[in-house]
């Protein structure tokens, strides 16, 4: 979900292998099997060869298209996606895992004051967080292969936590084809799925890869991306995609792009909501072992009153808690601004009296975008007691555009 979909893929148009063909070694199928039957929906096998699209990786840090993720361009995370063995001296072979979580609606919901209508939340967010649902599956799933096997075998797991290119497994595995939105397509069920591999210390059957590209020339997903962070060679710009924006970047949002987040408070679905594989096939039936939904929240207004205490209460064991609680509240007073509902005034001027410099800003920001006699009112208050310069520079700018 925050970090960028696509590590670097270019595919090529050529035949489709029998992805699921049976390799004849009943131990894997058992494998397979056990790895279904702990919810994994999409399971492959690939080599822990090099990456062949690393080149595509490294241009695209070299652009600084991972924006603050500084992690992803130390020496030690190059090296480790460049050779899976420097994470694990024995990998022979690595087990890729899709596991399908249900998509959120297409269609914006309904704007009412203090619901859930004023803003959206990417639908995989909405759900327990998967950091803390898929290692027990994985764990347990290593457990078996050793079981089958019959000894200890060396072995280490990630879900979107590793140095490693998961969406280049997932399509050396054979699991589905990168798409233009850079997210991993498999057919007949669409793009809805969380990554995770396991790396073995033991030789499996290898799968064949998938090696046709199935997009086409449909390029919906490039056409409606607000932010056109979407790049030609299925990367994308972390700078400018309102996952990023809104899940990892710790500071002031650039103020180009708040108009284009448009209501989106935590991730963004648009590039999956209009694939037509999405469209087609990935419909709630087909996840049997979805993530299970959180309480029915309530997003708004209501949300810039919520102490410290209160965000953690309400967003204990869900992925929102990753924005921090300044995070979430700075992009919720972007929401309001951008809905331009006037019954958000109370609360954005309680938030002017945030503790965090960072929700006081964007506070500032929405009322100065509503408008109006009462918000004016508050930013000419505010301006009077501010001493931050960031936030003192957002509420003169609110002011000067009224």
């Amino acid at each position: 979900p925050a970090t960028p979909p696509n590590l670097g893929f270019t595919l090529r148009n050529l035949r489709d292998p029998n992805i699921f063909m049976d390799t004849g070694d009943q131990r894997t199928q058992n494998i397979k099997n056990e790895a279904r039957r702990l919810g994994f929906s999409l399971v492959g096998l690939t080599s822990s060869e090099a990456p062949a699209h690393l080149d595509v990786f490294a241009s695209w840090l070299d652009a600084g298209h991972h924006a603050e993720m500084a992690w992803m361009s130390t020496n030690r995370a190059r090296e480790c996606r460049a050779n899976p063995q420097l994470i694990l001296p024995e990998c022979k072979t690595i087990l890729v895992l899709g596991f399908a979580y249900a998509p959120s609606p297409p269609t914006p919901l309904p704007v009412r004051e203090g619901r859930r209508g004023e803003g959206k939340i990417a639908s995989y967010a909405q759900r327990q967080d998967y950091h803390d649902v898929l290692p027990p599956r994985l764990s347990a799933l290593a457990e078996y292969i050793e079981a089958q096997c019959g000894h200890s075998i060396p072995h280490r797991w990630y879900t979107d936590t590793g140095p490693i290119l998961e969406r280049e497994l997932a399509q050396r595995a054979g699991l589905g084809w990168i798409g233009k939105n850079s997210n991993l397509i498999t057919p007949k069920a669409g793009s809805y799925f969380l990554l995770a591999e396991i790396l073995l210390g033991v030789e499996l059957p290898l799968d064949a890869p998938f090696i046709s590209d199935h997009c086409g020339s449909c390029t919906r997903c490039v056409d409606a991306c607000p932010t056109a962070c979407i790049l030609p060679n299925r990367t994308i710009d972390a700078n400018r995609c309102i996952s990023y924006l809104t899940i990892e970047h710790n500071g002031f949002i650039p103020l180009e792009l708040r108009p284009k987040l448009g209501d989106w408070i935590f991730g963004c679905d648009i590039c999956q909501q209009v694939c037509p594989w999405n469209q087609k096939f990935a419909t709630p039936a087909l996840y049997p072992h979805r993530l299970q939904s959180g309480q029915d929240q309530e997003w708004g207004a209501t949300e810039l009153i919520l102490s410290p205490q209160e965000f953690n209460q309400k967003f204990e064991g869900t992925p929102i808690r990753r924005a921090k609680r300044r995070g979430y509240l700075r992009n919720v007073a972007i929401t309001l601004g951008n809905l331009g509902n006037s019954q958000a005034v109370p609360g954005l001027t309680h938030a002017l009296h945030d503790d965090e410099p960072l929700v006081r800003g964007h506070a500032a920001w929405a009322l100065g975008q509503i408008g109006g006699e009462v918000a004016i009112a508050a930013l000419s208050e505010a301006a009077q007691r501010e001493n931050h310069p960031d936030v003192r520079g957002e509420i003169q700018s609110a002011l000067a555009a009224q």
